[in-house]
């Protein structure tokens, strides 16, 4: 089948004239983070009427600041839960065959430096093999110390035995929800960002809506809907804590927040298309050094955090934690004054009933469902790989109490997202970005009036047109940190495109692009914490 490459215009007036239509809604979303944004996409698929509202940029939150992996979870397999790995793996295959522009197979090397390391993960990563079956990505391979230097030319070859090649995927991640939101748009979904769910509607003591409001105007919106589903990721209790005040039924927090800190630096660190893995670091976690976007991303921690800030800081230990355990590995490594970029991630993980959540490491990463007496239905926990399973669950306890009637399941296994190319692709996520991050759209892209203007940082005036006429944007942070990933990659490289991309999107749209206030982010995303 022919697939339709003319973008969607998301011209704001439109969007806003849709919402203030008066109309019921099968149903409405709160949050636009990749959960909410797999279901607004499910339902839509099945024939359902959606609106979705996110309180700021779709993936502004932990789905823009995910490691980048499409993985099923080696440390889980170590944990034992063979369940979750196992659907995660076949979710991971599902999703690079779908977005094949946007995730891509990766091979990973853990370098052993204790005889028994390679023998002893290698028959893991085997079963990690077979429980992969046929959605494998390639067999799991035993190197020598040569090869296991050829794969990571910088490990450190003191002491060195060899390693193990295993594979996953990669991906990026605020593309990737970009694309489930344009995708959910063909499926006339109604999605808008920077609208604010304020509080929830209740009749007879069910839940039948949502009031919002634009935060660019304050002008309200009360979107009626048969089902309301809170996919607002470390922020769900919230919408709870309201639910449970209008219907006077307590409710307990289910979220435990972790934080997962991420550095990048340049790719002389690891000049690989192999990624560095080390299973077992001094506090526990996996330390990753993964090749992406042509820099190498160091990470990640995990860290209890009770507050919810949008823009999360590292902690001073974090930072010490991440470039020491670089240190033991790589042969030269990064020093604080090396860093181009800090991030950091808030993880939804959730809370048994006697957990007081201050030991993240050993929270489950699965997701959870649940539904209110009022009728709203809550998701979070899980991560980016199984969205689209996550996104059923949803929908089949919908079904199951009676919010909407049921239809059949499976309409995105094999579901092209926007910008999905016919043929193979050619370029590989360790590339630096550039036009085939267009995929299928790049000729239409490059046919906007700035085509040959640049920017800097891989980013051309025509690219931030198209952000602003067919990706949502609005503001220079959604352009230089998520529809390209400057931010991310470069801070100091994002701040030097941000004038220009400012006044761009101030032809575009019309209103004050947020200027100032991306200049003193890209500044938290190079400051050293305890500096």
């Amino acid at each position: 089948m022919t697939q339709d490459h003319t973008p969607l215009n998301t011209s704001r007036a439109d969007l806003l004239a849709r919402l203030e239509e008066e109309r019921t809604y099968d149903l409405a979303v709160i949050g636009g983070g990749a959960t909410g944004l797999g279901v607004a996409l499910d339902a839509a698929v099945r024939g359902f009427s959606v609106v979705l509202v996110e309180s700021h940029d779709f993936a502004k939150g932990t789905s823009s600041r995910a490691t980048k992996l499409v993985h099923g979870g080696v440390r889980y397999l170590a944990q034992g839960n063979i369940a979750l790995v196992r659907e995660a793996l076949h979710e991971r295959t599902t999703l690079l065959r779908n977005a094949p522009h946007l995730a891509q197979p990766l091979a990973f090397v853990m370098p052993s430096y204790r005889c028994w390391e390679s023998p002893f993960y290698g028959v893991g990563l085997k079963m990690y093999d077979a429980l992969a079956g046929s959605a494998g990505l390639g067999a799991t391979e035993f190197l020598g110390v040569q090869r296991t230097l050829q794969c990571l030319p910088t490990a450190r070859p003191d002491g060195l035995k060899g390693g193990v090649k295993y594979w996953d995927g990669q991906f990026d991640d605020a593309r990737l929800a970009l694309a489930l939101a344009r995708t959910a748009a063909r499926h006339g979904a109604l999605l808008v960002n920077y609208c604010a769910a304020r509080s929830l509607v209740h009749d007879a003591g069910k839940v039948s809506g949502v009031l919002c409001e634009d935060t660019e105007t304050g002008k309200a919106y009360k979107i009626r809907a048969r089902c309301v589903v809170n996919a607002t990721g470390v922020w769900v209790d919230a919408l709870r804590q309201q639910d449970s005040e209008a219907t006077h039924r307590p409710v307990r927090p289910i979220v435990a927040p972790s934080q997962g800190v991420h550095v990048v630096v340049d790719r002389e660190f690891l000049p690989s298309d192999h990624a560095l893995m080390v299973p077992k670091t001094a506090d526990g976690r996996v330390l990753f050094a993964v090749p992406w976007l042509g820099k190498v991303i160091l990470g990640t921690t995990d860290s209890p955090r009770n507050d919810l800030d949008r823009e999360p800081e590292p902690f001073a230990q974090e930072l010490q934690f991440i470039l020491g355990e670089s240190a033991r590995y790589l042969r030269r490594a990064p020093r604080p004054s090396d860093i181009r970029s800090i991030w950091v991630g808030l993880r939804p993980l959730v809370k048994p009933e006697d957990d007081d959540g201050n030991n993240t490491k050993s929270l489950s990463r699965e997701h959870t469902v649940l539904v209110s007496r009022s009728g709203l239905v809550t998701v979070t926990g899980g991560k980016w790989t199984t969205y689209r399973a996550m996104a059923e669950d949803v929908l089949d306890k919908c079904f199951e109490k009676g919010l909407l009637p049921g239809r059949p399941a499976g309409g995105t296994v094999r579901l092209p997202l926007v910008g999905t190319p016919s043929g193979p692709v050619q370029h590989r996520m360790c590339d630096p970005q550039g036009w085939h991050s267009y995929g299928s759209e790049e000729a239409f892209v490059r046919d906007l009036p700035g085509a040959a203007a640049s920017l800097g940082g891989e980013v051309v005036e025509a690219m931030v047109r198209f952000a602003a006429r067919f990706e949502y944007a609005r503001t220079v942070e959604d352009v230089l940190a998520r529809r390209r990933r400057v931010l991310f990659l470069d801070a100091r490289q994002a701040a030097a495109a941000a004038p220009d991309v400012a006044r761009i999107l101030q032809e575009e749209t019309g209103v004050d692009p947020g200027l100032e206030a991306f200049l003193r982010l890209t500044e938290r995303y190079v400051a050293l914490p305890g500096a």
